[in-house]
């Protein structure tokens, strides 16, 4: 079976043209990890950027790599024509024998769609309920992404959907759903926890509105007037009013650190030395870094919406809070804190959790079941 893999190279998405080796997003990577434990099937990785990057022309023995050059009219200025025309040239020499769009972020989807073969995709960020909580302003970035995405998914044979929270978003419109959470980088799975003291509890993603994590600051404020922890906060955080916001709270709070953006090596390096992963967002559908610490051994806290329910356990393998209450918020870190070795447990059954349902060889041997099923209702 010959696979077209569509996904971003996050040397366009961040910029880095200098760096010689691509890397994808932490879903794609591992689950082309799960891939390349797959030899009966050749994936193609085809990734479109504005400037000529270096590159192998393999990432495995199985997996080929295409870095399609296209200038910078060709993207989201007219809806990504020119990444379109520039996949449909690249996979007529492929011939693939189905293509598989990873995300609706940027051009993956209609560019699957618009491919000319039989096509799947998966939404990693739902990009209509993004824009809602966002309250994205018509012609924005984000509102047109919304957009975008109500248009691709009924042209596609199906969704893989990482959580029910997008099954049940994306169901009346896609032609079939499949449910298959995202695979973990299986490095995780072999961090060795090791809690410092006081207890560190991280906090990871970008930080902005859905994310929350100025409330949450706030929340922990009385807390911390009475137990000792560190709240690490790992992300960018953008130079807008909310980021102000966010850098003003952290400098005025000594508990506080904002240690900027990690990569899955310092990640790795984080999870090792933490009491607890929190994650206090407004909306999230399949958030990595929850998937990460289970598979790490890290205790998780976490809000109680979107797909997150569909990842652990209340009081098994995590611990939920309500984002919307600041009481909820402190208790659910006091128990961490005042609890390590019940911490501890449950993060010992979600770390088996991750391991069965997250690893990616189980991930990618499903991906090859659904990629059968829709070939086989085309024959």
């Amino acid at each position: 079976m010959r696979i077209a893999l569509l996904t971003t190279d996050s040397r366009e998405h961040f910029k880095e043209y200098e760096n010689p080796q691509p890397y994808f997003g932490t879903a794609p990577q591992a689950l082309l990890e799960g891939f390349a434990q797959c030899p009966e099937v050749e994936v193609h990785v085809v990734s479109c950027v504005r400037r000529a990057l270096p590159a192998p022309e393999k990432l495995a023995p199985n997996i080929w790599y295409h870095a399609l050059v296209v200038p910078p009219a060709g993207w989201m200025r007219t809806l990504y024509a020119g990444c379109i025309r520039a996949v449909r040239r690249k996979l007529r020499e492929v011939q693939p024998d189905l293509v598989h769009g990873q995300g609706t972020e940027r051009d993956c989807a209609i560019t699957a769609i618009y491919s000319g073969f039989p096509n799947v995709l998966t939404i990693h960020g739902n990009m209509r309920l993004i824009a809602q909580v966002n309250g994205a302003k018509p012609f924005s970035y984000a509102w047109l992404n919304a957009r975008l995405e109500a248009f691709t998914i009924p042209r596609s044979a199906g969704v893989v959907c990482i959580t029910r929270y997008t099954q049940d978003a994306v169901r009346a419109l896609a032609q079939k759903t499949w449910l298959l959470p995202n695979a973990v980088d299986g490095t995780f799975y072999d961090v060795a926890p090791a809690p410092e003291e006081p207890p560190v509890i991280l906090c990871v993603g970008l930080v902005c509105h859905r994310k929350n994590q100025n409330r949450f600051i706030r929340a922990l404020d009385s807390l911390a007037a009475q137990r000792r922890f560190r709240l690490v906060f790992l992300g960018h955080a953008p130079a807008d009013a909310y980021g102000a916001e966010f850098r003003e709270l952290v400098r005025t709070r000594s508990w506080c650190e904002h240690a900027g953006f990690a990569d899955r090596a310092a990640l790795r390096t984080w999870f090792a030395r933490a009491a607890a992963l929190a994650l206090p967002s407004l909306e999230d559908n399949c958030p990595m870094a929850v998937l990460e610490a289970m598979a790490a051994g890290v205790p998780v806290i976490a809000a109680n919406v979107g797909g997150v329910p569909d990842l652990i356990e209340d009081g098994r393998t995590g611990l939920f809070c309500d984002p919307l209450d600041d009481a909820s918020m402190a208790a659910a870190i006091a128990r961490v804190v005042d609890a390590p070795g019940e911490a501890a447990a449950r993060a010992a059954t979600a770390r088996a959790e991750a391991r069965r349902r997250f690893h990616p060889h189980a991930v990618a041997a499903r991906h090859l079941e659904i990629y059968r099923e829709v070939l086989a209702s085309r024959s």
